[in-house]
């Protein structure tokens, strides 16, 4: 990971705190037993200033995830979106990743959280690259993951919430100590899941594949915004179940996701996809969406939202 910068301030309930004067108490119950809900967000530098990709989808999820583990914010979806936008312009960021938090600070050491209070963290700060400068060009080397995603209804896969993250970092260190870029993870069936923090898609014969949403992934903004793309550039989209031994023979394998935007998988378990390096309707579908989230094109549908009082690039 390249290219971290932190910035001046964190807007937490209402108010600036100093990026280092953030604080939460050790006996949190988030710090105890990792009850947060968060969101990752980008904006990037058009040439009408900052522009975040699909806040309100995200701010949606944020809510939903709140929801699901009755945590719900004391600020409204429009109360959270102006903030995020609020916070790119007091640290007068341009090209920035956005992470607004809700977590059940110190109320009491139990694990029935009920009495420990909610609070929400709005944070931006300048990030490079997820997988590297060259991951967008030149693809990644991943494996398949020997830890599994989780089965439904044991966690709520569709929260993004930080305790889940404890099985993606497992497999983001497995991989990284063996020599790959990331990994990519099975559900308990056996089958295709997702990466440690993005979603996959396969393309065979110029089809472009995603793996089925089972209750073991994260239903992506990021991959949503994608499958509309590729529909958009003429190419047939399929959701289905896919097997491990798939990922060998596909054409194409590409990660997508706000962090990874999208980074083609040149091999999997050192076999190589395709020519072994990003392929063309990958490429073509990145094309198209670094496009629009750089402002290069009239954004058909409508996925930015300008950050007003910044202004264009000089």
């Amino acid at each position: 990971m390249s290219g971290f910068n932190e910035a001046e301030w964190i807007w937490k309930d209402g108010e600036y705190v100093a990026w280092h004067d953030c604080r939460v108490h050790l006996l949190s119950t988030a710090v105890q037993f990792g009850t947060s809900i968060f969101e990752g967000i980008r904006a990037y530098d058009t040439p009408k200033g900052p522009a975040i990709f699909r806040l309100d989808a995200h701010v949606d999820r944020l809510i939903d995830s709140a929801k699901i583990y009755r945590m719900l914010p004391q600020w409204s979806k429009a109360e959270i979106s102006e903030v995020c936008q609020e916070v790119v312009r007091k640290n007068q960021l341009r090209d920035c990743y956005i992470r607004p938090m809700v977590l059940r600070g110190y109320g009491t050491p139990g694990l029935y959280p009920m009495h420990s209070p909610i609070e929400t963290y709005i944070a931006a700060w300048g990030w490079g690259t997820y997988l590297g400068q060259d991951a967008l060009d030149r693809g990644v080397d991943v494996c398949v993951s020997s830890w599994q995603r989780m089965a439904p209804n044991t966690f709520p896969a569709r929260a993004k919430a930080g305790g889940h993250y404890v099985n993606a970092q497992l497999m983001k260190m497995e991989a990284v100590q063996n020599g790959y870029a990331d990994a990519i993870a099975l559900g308990p069936g056996g089958l295709v899941s997702e990466g440690s923090g993005m979603n996959v898609f396969l393309v065979e014969d110029g089809v472009v594949v995603s793996p089925v949403l089972d209750g073991t992934s994260l239903v992506g903004i990021t991959r949503g915004a994608i499958i509309q793309m590729a529909k958009d550039l003429g190419y047939e989209v399929v959701e289905r179940p896919v097997s491990r031994e798939s990922l060998y023979c596909a054409d194409e394998i590409f990660f997508t996701g706000t962090a990874a935007e999208v980074t083609p998988v040149r091999s999997v378990d050192r076999i190589e996809i395709g020519a072994g390096r990003a392929g063309p309707v990958t490429l073509d579908i990145q094309r198209c969406f670094l496009e629009t989230v750089r402002g290069e094109n009239d954004d058909p549908h409508g996925y930015l939202t300008v950050v007003k009082g910044v202004g264009a690039a000089v």
